[in-house]
């Protein structure tokens, strides 16, 4: 059993910067995923970012690239994602994935404000 633990919300004014961790007790095999998903009120969770857990290959939403950066420490089971420029429109709860072969597992949400 995979449990994921997310680290790292918080209030942070525009153009602040926070890191989001996610860290994953069990095995992650090399074939698994990690993702980053937000949803903010009213609206449906969305996608945000992910990661290859072996190569480390990146994908972001139109929305946060070139401002989030996802890295990953496979010693720590850990992934990151570091958030620049932040704007408002980035306040969310901010939910970690873990996909594993056919499998899904979610963290608990961590949140994050953007105002001023």
């Amino acid at each position: 059993q995979v449990q994921l633990v997310e680290s790292g919300g918080g209030l942070v004014q525009p153009g602040g910067s926070l890191r989001l961790s996610c860290a994953a007790s069990g095995n992650i095999f090399s074939g698994s995923v990690m993702g980053w998903y937000r949803q903010a009120p009213g609206k449906e969770r969305e996608f945000v970012a992910l990661i290859n857990w072996s190569g480390g290959t990146t994908n972001y939403a139109d929305s946060v690239k070139g401002r989030f950066i996802f890295s990953r420490d496979n010693a720590k089971n850990t992934g990151y994602l570091q958030m620049n420029s932040l704007k408002s429109e980035d306040t969310a709860v901010y939910y970690c994935r873990l996909g594993i072969l056919t499998r899904a597992y979610w963290g608990q949400g961590t949140q994050v404000t953007v105002s001023s």
